[in-house]
């Protein structure tokens, strides 16, 4: 493991390899918490269902980006939407087509780059990922264009990731975890990678003002900045989520955008 600058091609294709290869392990860890049919933002568990952070959905047509398992496209198909499933991984799509056939909901699935939606120019009503794509790319920037080019005038654009602060802290979900250890403004990437030096895993920083000048640089006017708190009984753990460091600071930020019209 090491923080170092990664080419996009090599980000790409460890990612790719990485989902694809995880992708069972991920589904038994955490399949049953995400539901077969089902919206939830974050580790923390807020649910679509009760944040309606997307506005409208009936009749409205949304795009999934990075969908991994694509339950909350699903869920979004029972609520009168539209939605298209797309992420970079075959085998996190895999399990999006067992997911529908055991759950009888079935939403189109599209295997593409989140850096280049095949779609044409405001396709979309709504976009929207539960920490997918925006922290895998190597240039989020890019990715932001691409959303506010697929969705229409007056379109909403909402993305769950890792609350930006914890990125000073090791991934841990007890108490050697509530020490800060690393810069916040080091936005040099988290890496795992092999004997030979190639990444593996890639996962990027973005500080909050990053993310804010990504969307508003792009076009797309900030509407709100949500920050779940760590909802009493919940005693389940999620990689570096834990009750212990939830209820001291943020473990998701929750960023809702809308594109003028």
């Amino acid at each position: 493991m090491t923080r170092r600058r990664v080419a996009a091609d090599e980000v790409r294709q460890a990612n790719r390899g990485w989902w694809d290869a995880d992708a069972d392990d991920y589904q038994a860890e955490h399949g049953a918490f995400l539901g077969d049919v089902d919206f939830v933002w974050c580790p923390e568990g807020l649910r679509e269902a009760d944040a309606r952070l997307l506005g409208e959905l009936a009749g409205r047509r949304v795009l999934e980006v990075g969908c991994g398992a694509a339950s909350c496209s699903r869920w979004l198909a029972t609520q009168g939407a539209r939605p298209v499933a797309l992420d970079l991984s075959a085998g996190m799509l895999r399990h999006a087509a067992q997911a529908a056939a055991r759950s009888g909901v079935h939403v189109p699935l599209v295997h593409a780059d989140a850096l280049a939606l095949p779609f044409a120019d405001a396709a979309f009503d709504t976009a929207c990922t539960a920490f997918g794509a925006v922290p895998f790319v190597e240039d989020s920037a890019a990715l932001m264009r691409e959303v506010h080019r697929v969705l229409r005038p007056g379109g909403r654009w909402v993305f769950s990731v890792t609350h930006p602060m914890r990125w000073i802290f090791l991934d841990d979900p007890g108490e050697g975890g509530l020490v800060a250890v690393h810069s916040y403004f080091d936005t040099q990437p988290y890496v795992e990678q092999n004997a030979r030096g190639v990444a593996t895993y890639v996962e990027q920083h973005r500080t909050l003002g990053d993310r804010v000048r990504e969307l508003v640089g792009t076009g797309f006017r900030l509407v709100d900045l949500v920050e779940p708190e760590w909802p009493a009984g919940h005693e389940g753990t999620w990689g570096q989520w834990s009750p212990l460091r939830g209820r001291l600071f943020p473990g998701t930020a929750i960023f809702v955008a809308e594109k003028p019209r």
